[in-house]
């Protein structure tokens, strides 16, 4: 019989995949974790020496048990704590879009909401990367603006709007560059 398992799990802003499967060839029950498409850790076990009385249902469930394994150390932050450490790329390596709220403390004045984006990958900044922003209130439609970075990864967006209508408003912005996205929600709230 032929069984497997994929899930796709979040911790923080990383989206993990996690596949496990039986490697009849091998006699191996395998499960690996990637990230962006690149493979970040397995856990790898091989039922070759068991009895002969281990069978499909028995590998099965000792697969679901380790995917479930692999995805609760994800949910938990402790993902390294059960991965087989040989021929993987390191998370560290894998680089990710990220992006930052620039100007978080101060960005309500003269009736606009003014926001400073800067999107890099890993240490660099990302020149370039087309900006989403999704502005959504109760009541209203949501309305779309767009923006690129400039040669230093920033960018900035200004939105007419009436302070009143900020803490019930919802924003979300979407970074792409080079058929890699990432996508943040910013929760405004009321300077103290």
């Amino acid at each position: 019989m032929i069984f497997g398992f994929n899930t796709d799990v979040k911790h923080g802003d990383t989206i993990y995949h996690v596949q496990s499967e039986a490697r009849e060839s091998e006699k191996l029950l395998q499960t690996q974790v990637f990230v962006r498409g690149r493979c970040v850790g397995k856990k790898a076990v091989s039922y070759a020496a068991q009895d002969a009385g281990f069978g499909d249902q028995q590998k099965e469930q000792q697969l679901r048990d380790q995917h479930r394994l692999v995805l609760e150390a994800i949910r938990e932050g402790k993902l390294d704590g059960v991965l087989d450490h040989a021929d993987t790329e390191s998370l560290a390596s894998v680089k990710q879009l990220d992006v930052q709220w620039e100007n978080a403390a101060s960005v309500h004045a003269n009736r606009n909401l003014t926001m400073r984006l800067r999107v890099t990958e890993g240490d660099a900044v990302v020149p370039s990367a087309r900006l989403t922003l999704r502005f959504a209130r109760p009541d209203a439609a949501p309305f779309y603006m767009q923006a690129v970075t400039d040669s230093a990864g920033s960018a900035e967006i200004s939105v007419e709007i009436d302070e009143s209508a900020l803490p019930e408003a919802s924003i979300m912005v979407q970074a792409n560059h080079e058929g890699r996205t990432v996508t943040r929600k910013f929760a405004l709230r009321k300077a103290e």
